[in-house]
């Protein structure tokens, strides 16, 4: 919290507490609800029983989120001996309401990060408020944070890498590079970037935006040794060895035979531990290619804008007749589909938009969403969450007369109006779809309604 305070100026703290307080009030309400497993939780929380146990597992992705979770159910007492067989399946105790704590809470910060972001990008408090709002009523982001689930991790960990970095200055071409404040700024964009990739390898993106825009702001700047050496050092040594230092953490728990091993060589356990860095790393690479199983609710990158393949999550089994208690990620419409119509304006009107903060967003949703082109495993809509925040910011940017010039601004003049539509419409259709979001009981008709599209179902 001290972290966070320490880059807010006084006037725009009202906005930050309106945003936070709706980020936990939305995220921790219905705390315990439902008291049963949910999707990936049955992956999730066997991992994190794993390092109680000390059994060695594998799971595609790096350690970090696991760790995290991890830390906090070994602070609440936790116990392994929960199965997390299948979906469905009743916890028998409270303590799984420990091991959803954690990501509740980032998926509560993540609002907040965005609208200092888009402060720094240049944004009025106002519309970087609505940015912030927008976040907090995105569905599909609050079905992730409050769950067993390692995204709010990833998205949380890489926009506060974005956040400094802007803070920094360099994308600006304005801000002296190597001033004391600006290295501490930079070292805390490459540890929180690290730390998203350190959750899951799609977070590297973030360090990737961050080193192309560094290295562009080089090529412009005076002291280019100096310059480099900074970037060597803070963006590429420090993130690798927090990364490796992660893995050292997740070596040491995991420290008797178990499943995992099955997808090692024999003599794994006994190998100096970079050995075992490498080798795991890997592996991972070569799981996470081959991962080609089939899903219901698999959909592809193009698909992704459009929102056409929700998926699934979990079905009560103690449903009364003529009712449908279920969750669905399930993104707000009005937020996915608006930002995607923003995303096609921006691109017609490319040449309008003579502003680096206006490349930089552009560039950054793009470098977050075409990778997956390449990808040939089974995807989900949620690999698109890192796109559809930067094209909330882009709606922002877009919308916001701010302090550029009128032209710049799609409807200057109809600020005010623009911003009571856009919220009210997205409140309603939060409150519209919470049922899904949060797994409420509700009649047959209803859920009808709320799963009209046939690819929705």
């Amino acid at each position: 919290m001290k972290l966070l305070i320490w880059v807010i100026p006084p006037i725009i703290k009202k906005y930050l507490w309106i945003l936070l307080a709706l980020g936990l009030a939305t995220r921790f309400l219905f705390f315990s609800y439902p008291a049963e497993t949910v999707f990936d939780e049955v992956h999730f929380g066997k991992f994190v029983s794993g390092y109680f146990t000390g059994e060695y597992f594998f799971d595609i992705h790096p350690p970090l989120g696991k760790l995290l979770i991890a830390g906090v159910a070994k602070i609440s007492d936790f116990q392994p001996g929960f199965s997390f067989q299948t979906i469905g399946q009743k916890f028998p105790d409270d303590s799984y309401k420990w091991l959803r704590f954690l990501p509740k809470l980032a998926g509560a910060f993540l609002p907040v990060v965005i609208f200092l972001i888009a402060l720094e990008l240049g944004l009025s408090q106002k519309f970087a408020f609505l940015a912030g709002l927008l976040i907090v009523f995105e569905n599909s982001l609050l079905v992730q944070s409050r769950l067993i689930l390692l995204d709010s991790f990833l998205l949380l960990f890489g926009f506060l890498g974005v956040l400094f970095f802007l803070k920094s200055g360099n994308i600006s071409y304005k801000r002296s590079l190597i001033t004391n404040s600006n290295k501490k700024l930079l070292f805390l964009s490459g540890f929180f970037s690290s730390l998203a990739f350190s959750v899951k390898w799609t977070g590297l993106t973030f360090l990737a935006v961050i080193i192309l825009s560094y290295f562009i702001n080089w090529l412009k700047s005076e002291g280019k040794i100096k310059l480099a050496a900074k970037g060597l050092v803070f963006l590429i040594i420090i993130p690798f060895i927090i990364y490796f230092l992660i893995f050292a953490v997740h070596f040491s728990l995991l420290n008797k035979p178990g499943p995992g091993l099955a997808f090692h060589p024999p003599n794994f356990q006994q190998t100096s531990i970079f050995d075992k860095f490498i080798e795991l790393n890997k592996e991972l690479y070569k799981s996470n290619a081959r991962l080609s199983a089939s899903h219901p609710y698999t959909s592809q990158w193009y698909q992704w804008p459009f929102m056409n393949k929700p998926i699934y999550y979990w079905n009560s089994s103690n449903t009364p007749q003529g009712t449908s208690e279920k969750i669905y990620f399930i993104g707000n419409p009005l937020i996915w589909w608006l930002s995607t119509v923003f995303i096609i304006y921006s691109l017609i009107n490319f040449r309008k938009f003579k502003s680096t903060t206006f490349y930089f967003l552009l560039t950054t949703y793009f470098l977050n969403w075409l990778p997956f082109i390449f990808i040939g495993r089974v995807m989900f809509l949620y690999h698109y969450f890192t796109s559809l925040i930067f094209a909330i910011l882009i709606l922002a940017y877009v919308l916001a007369p701010s302090k550029r010039s009128s032209q710049d601004s799609l409807l200057y003049g109809a600020s005010k109006s623009v911003f009571n539509i856009i919220l009210i419409s997205a409140l309603i259709l939060f409150l519209f779809f919470s049922p899904l979001s949060y797994g409420f009981p509700i009649p047959d008709w209803y859920y009808k309604m709320t799963v009209w599209l046939p690819s929705w179902k």
